[in-house]
């Protein structure tokens, strides 16, 4: 975030000034992504692949929509149903007379289960973990609708892992360090909150015992403190929440790693232990943007659209001072782009002040100055200065390259 800045904008009005997302009547509660704001969510998407593959997930993909008999069976109809789900009666069977329902999917994790069913599983395929960026649809109440903080349209950075009774502890613990890891990269302040069982819930009091007493043990063995969330647990299982604070001090409920003992037992999952005998698996359910639309609302926000380098849709802005400097300013501007640096030049028939003042207004976060001295430098020297009006000075641009990379790399 802009420190020096007086106001505050919220990210609906920066989306729109910066051109990176907006919404529209013709679709409410589903963002439009324009190509800047698709270049800093391809960029969290990446990010997140990187920790997962790291961390031995598998990617899947189900379908958007599928018989509403699915929910039934996962116990979520019951709660969600027609207030919260987009369902339709299509009559595409043999038979016509007897329209079937379907529902666009407001979660992952009832797919999950039909992909670990897809054959029969063995003790020693388990941790399954099995990772999906998947497109939901949630009908919310029109005054609740938000920007992207409240959307109907929402992706999320899902994961499912498959575990036996015994792996619960290494498995979650796991998942806390990824969750953590990723929150530092942003610079962020996070707590935990532990989330027991709520009044409408799956399960048997006995399930929910078992599930509360272990994340509990979890926190205990790995000396992390939790605020207490009573009665705020998903449906289906108690859960960690982690709770950011951003540059205005504000308070968000981010990512979440939930236990359910629930849903393998609805949908009869099993898995071969040593002895030959079936057993039934444990699901932990985790998230840990929350979702896109979500999280980069709330970046936006905490930024107020200074986004850090590796974020940033233009990383350098190349200046020529005048027309006789645009063809040396295109081949800076080449140089960058094929060290894969999102660079632009602009030749606006501008002044130089202007044209700083603009870049400064878009939040690039370099820009590069291109005049008669530039052109002479047999050395390939630029003028570098920083969008918080810093003057770099001259630099070799091999090594500015070179810096911009390893700032890149470490995600600053």
């Amino acid at each position: 975030m802009d420190k020096n800045s007086a106001i505050i904008k919220d990210h609906k009005q920066i989306g729109q000034e910066l051109e990176l997302f907006f919404t529209n009547d013709i679709a409410p509660g589903a963002p439009f992504w324009l190509p800047k704001g698709m270049t800093i969510f391809k960029e969290l998407e990446k990010y997140i692949r990187e920790l997962t593959q790291k961390a031995g997930y598998l990617e899947t993909s189900t379908p958007i929509m599928v018989k509403s008999e699915l929910f039934k069976q996962s116990g979520h109809w019951e709660k969600f149903g027609e207030h919260n789900m987009y369902n339709l009666q299509l009559s595409d069977e043999a038979d016509n007379s007897k329209p079937v329902g379907y529902t666009l999917k407001p979660m992952n994790c009832p797919e999950s289960t039909i992909i670990y069913r897809f054959r029969s599983r063995s003790y020693k395929e388990l941790p399954l973990r099995l990772s999906e960026i998947g497109r939901l649809h949630r009908r919310e109440k029109s005054g609740e609708v938000n920007g992207l903080l409240r959307v109907r349209q929402l992706t999320m950075d899902d994961a499912h892992i498959y575990v036996t009774e015994e792996q619960i502890f290494d498995e979650i613990s796991k998942i806390l360090d990824m969750m953590m890891q990723f929150y530092k990269s942003f610079g962020f302040v996070y707590e935990f909150r532990f989330a027991t069982r709520p009044e409408v819930r799956a399960g048997t009091d006995a399930i929910w015992d078992k599930a509360e007493k272990d994340l509990e043990e979890v926190l205990n063995k790995k000396g992390l403190k939790a605020g207490d969330k009573k009665g705020d647990g998903a449906f289906y299982g108690p859960k960690i929440d982690v709770h950011i604070k951003d540059s205005q001090n504000r308070e968000w409920q981010l990512a979440t790693v939930q236990l359910d003992f629930h849903q393998p037992e609805a949908f009869k999952l099993e898995y071969i232990d040593q002895n030959g005998n079936s057993q039934r698996p444990v699901m932990i359910h985790r998230a840990i943007f929350g979702s896109f639309e979500r999280f980069i609302a709330i970046l936006t926000e905490h930024f107020q659209g200074a986004f850090p380098l590796w974020l940033s849709p233009v990383q350098v802005m190349v200046i020529p001072i005048a027309d006789r400097h645009t063809n040396h300013a295109q081949s800076v501007y080449h140089e960058l782009i094929t060290y894969n640096v999102r660079a632009t030049v602009d030749d606006r028939s501008e002044t130089m002040q202007a044209k700083i003042r603009d870049a400064t207004l878009q939040k690039v976060p370099y820009m590069v100055i291109i005049g008669d001295k530039e052109m002479a430098d047999t050395d390939k020297k630029i003028s570098v200065r920083t969008r918080g009006g810093k003057d770099l000075g001259q630099i070799e641009l091999l090594q500015f390259i070179k810096q911009l990379k390893d700032e890149i790399k470490k995600k600053q």
